[in-house]
């Protein structure tokens, strides 16, 4: 099953939950009018307010952590690439004999880093492994070329440096997409949203007919907005994708000739 229709069932699940809650409210808050007097509804508009103001708090608390990690993400890519490009130019200050093989491995790294962002957020794929293997062996050519006996040792201050910020941001994109709210966060979310829902529904109370378009538009901007949340929360599965942000990693390796 894939995330983005796994996330519209959610979605659509929240959207009809909504609908249902707004209609038990409704028709417990019916009953609730033909018994009992006008001064029982003291208070009531506290509690109403209490809950819509935790339910518009919440949704902006994981909107706005949803929206951070998805720039975060961005700019690790674009960090990434910055760094990897400057690496692959220092490799002229290496000896000449020693940048053929150097640059050979630089492609092997570069072409297994993007097959195994395809893969992402699953970790443990054989293209991880072998991107691990590739920086490995990129690394030790680069600091066997920069032994003192091949005359490159205060050349190599030049392109270990960022050679080891590209190998640390690849990790550090990896572990971001691990990093997300407890899934309790979520599960508040949607019974807060009901609870507003239920609440929303007994204020109707006291209209002979539904109003069907403030039902609707109340619980598809909810629900709506609970989807948002989640695709930018998991960019590499929903339709929002921030691997299309790797695209210039793929225009940097087409330049590596």
């Amino acid at each position: 099953m894939s995330f983005t229709f796994l996330a519209l069932a959610l979605g659509l699940a929240l959207f009809l939950g909504m609908l249902a809650s707004i209609e038990v409210g409704r028709i417990l808050g019916r009953r609730q009018n033909e018994n009992r007097a006008e001064s029982s509804n003291a208070g009531v508009g506290v509690v109403e307010g209490s809950v819509f103001g935790l339910l518009g708090l919440m949704l902006a608390f994981t909107f706005s952590g949803a929206a951070r990690r998805f720039d975060e993400r961005r700019h690790l890519v674009v960090e990434e690439v910055n760094a990897i490009g400057t690496a692959w130019k220092r490799i002229d200050v290496l000896p000449p004999d020693a940048q053929p093989e150097i640059r050979e491995g630089f492609r092997r790294y570069v072409d297994a880093t993007i097959a195994a962002y395809r893969k992402l957020p699953d970790l443990t794929a054989e293209e991880f492994a072998r991107a691990d293997q590739a920086a490995d062996d990129v690394w030790a050519k680069a600091a066997a070329a920069g032994r003192p006996e091949n005359g490159a040792a205060p050349r190599m201050l030049l392109i270990l440096p960022p050679m080891n910020e590209m190998f640390d941001i690849s990790q550090a994109r990896r572990l971001a997409t691990r990093i997300h709210p407890p899934a309790i966060i979520y599960v508040m979310l949607a019974l807060v949203a009901l609870a507003g829902a239920l609440l929303a529904g007994h204020g109707m109370a006291g209209y002979r007919r539904r109003s069907w378009l403030h039902m609707i538009a109340f619980s598809l901007t909810i629900a709506a907005s609970a989807y948002l949340i989640l695709d930018l929360e998991y960019p590499t599965l929903g339709l929002i994708r921030v691997e299309r942000f790797d695209r210039a990693l793929l225009e940097l390796r087409a330049t590596m000739k």
